[in-house]
């Protein structure tokens, strides 16, 4: 898919009611999520730039915070390699929220890592150095560009070569990473506004059925990840405004699932 939460999905979910853009002078009273997103494939992918800019206008929001240094542990089964370029992507978004050029750089390199990992590095190279030279002329738009070009690229060439499922893989580590980072945000300030960024029911039914028909990876991570995603499902799935209790406890699942991620956890 086409974002980064396309990461997240394959990035995953942007103004129904009221709108967010930059002449509003007033808060939204309920946020569309379907607003701040494309629609690929029949799915409501959100995308990471529009989120977190929302929550910017929520409130005031110190980037710096989540701008994650773990760099995560080097696997070798490529399924576990796709769901780290996952969250490592997505950790590229945040940093750039952050301005923070060194890190950008760094996770510039460990995206090109990663993808080789999985076959695809040489069709990352281009982007990484062009995120380490927008990252050194503080050139936050152009590295934005070329983190979506990036995360294109990668299912791009894995579904050229038939690894549709890796790809999926991707956005599912995207997504997780980027939800437990919003829901952090919101659970930190608690908004309706800012839960309701969590309104994903569609992402997350699609996630359930990719991860059904993935067999063959014996992961038990994905075994755990599949579980999850039913505990979350009712949380965001409902037509009431999403409570301060789900997001917390939305935020408690996906901080679990990504340190398995990240960590060498069965």
């Amino acid at each position: 898919m086409r974002s980064f939460f396309k990461i997240l999905l394959l990035a995953g979910c942007v103004l129904a009611v009221l709108r967010f853009d930059a002449t509003a002078a007033e808060p939204a009273r309920r946020i569309d999520v379907k607003r701040l997103s494309k629609n690929i494939d029949d799915v409501v992918v959100p995308l990471p730039n529009e989120i977190f800019g929302a929550l910017n206008k929520l409130d005031s929001v110190n980037w710096k915070e989540f701008v994650r240094t773990n760099k995560g542990t080097n696997f070798t089964e490529r399924p576990r390699i796709a769901l780290l370029l996952g969250t490592v992507i997505a950790d590229g978004f945040i940093a750039v929220q952050a301005e923070d050029a060194p890190s950008v750089k760094e996770i510039g390199q460990r995206v090109v890592s990663l993808a080789k990992g999985i076959g695809v590095g040489s069709s990352i190279v281009p982007h990484a150095k062009a995120i380490t030279e927008a990252a050194d002329h503080r050139n936050w738009p152009a590295v934005r560009q070329e983190l979506d070009r990036t995360q294109n690229s990668v299912q791009q060439a894995m579904n050229e070569v038939h690894d549709e499922k890796l790809s999926q893989l991707v956005s599912l580590g995207g997504w997780l990473r980027g939800t437990e980072v919003l829901t952090a945000v919101v659970n930190r300030h608690f908004s309706a506004d800012g839960a309701e960024l969590l309104h994903q029911p569609d992402l997350l039914d699609y996630f359930q059925r990719k991860l059904h028909g993935m067999p063959e990876f014996n992961l038990p991570l994905l075994g755990k990840i599949q579980s999850s995603l039913v505990e979350v499902k009712p949380l965001i799935d409902i037509d009431s405004p999403i409570s301060a209790a789900s997001v917390k406890k939305i935020n408690e699942i996906t901080t679990r699932l990504d340190e398995g991620i990240v960590t060498r956890t069965p």
